[in-house]
């Protein structure tokens, strides 16, 4: 989030699809906190959980220094805090998961009555016939430019290949598990303005050749 115009698109998504604050909101897979923080800055109550103690510890000290009042909790995305919640968020999280019904389920069981969960997600896979040769293009783009490597390493194939939501091509998936888990009236929207701020921030044309559209899906305990 050091990107002041991404944060705003995502403040905006928060407020759009989260509770009316000052709702108590479970944030798994927080990190080192970013979008924990623009939650707790928008009046959120909010609990950061993570698997990493390192990225906690990053998260507390960048809360402490920015006065957050955010709680941590360090554990497993499948066996979060008691709560209650009145909602549970993820970004780019249940996608790694390798049983993501047994996650969802366990998220269910810790939002009061009518609760709610939100997943922010996207087609990792890509969309559309073209995807291989513009993934190519770009990779040889970010040896033009000299684009450093993302914060983690690449994930090993075999791993990815073991993971149900890990290269989906559409929200289908992640709607399916949704539903498998016991979540109710599930509704999509893609997330445009997210898109359009993640691509204004890198170099012509390697926004546009990495493209992966994003999504927002939210659904009622």
């Amino acid at each position: 989030m050091a990107d002041p115009v991404e944060a705003a698109a995502w403040a905006a998504v928060l407020r759009r699809f989260l509770p009316v604050p000052p709702a108590h909101v479970l944030d798994v897979g927080a990190g080192t906190g970013a979008l924990s923080f623009l939650a707790a800055e928008l009046g959120y109550d909010v609990t950061a959980l993570d698997l990493s103690a390192q990225m906690l510890a990053k998260a507390k000290e960048k809360a402490a220094a920015r006065r957050h009042d955010v709680t941590f909790f360090h554990g497993r995305a499948d066996e979060p805090p008691a709560g209650p919640f009145d909602a549970v968020m993820e970004r780019h999280v249940a996608w790694t998961l390798p049983d993501p019904v047994a996650a969802m389920r366990a998220w269910r069981k810790v939002v009061s009555p009518g609760g709610r969960l939100v997943l922010f997600e996207g087609s990792w896979g890509g969309e559309g016939p073209f995807v291989g040769a513009k993934d190519t293009a770009a990779r040889a783009f970010e040896r033009l430019y000299r684009v450093p490597d993302d914060h983690h390493a690449p994930y090993p194939d075999d791993l990815v290949r073991a993971l149900p939501l890990a290269r989906t091509t559409s929200p289908a998936p992640f709607v399916a598990a949704m539903r498998d888990a016991g979540w109710r009236a599930i509704r999509l929207q893609r997330l445009r303005d997210v898109e359009w701020a993640i691509e204004r921030r890198q170099p012509w044309p390697l926004g546009r050749l990495g493209h992966r559209p994003r999504y927002a899906l939210v659904a009622d305990a």
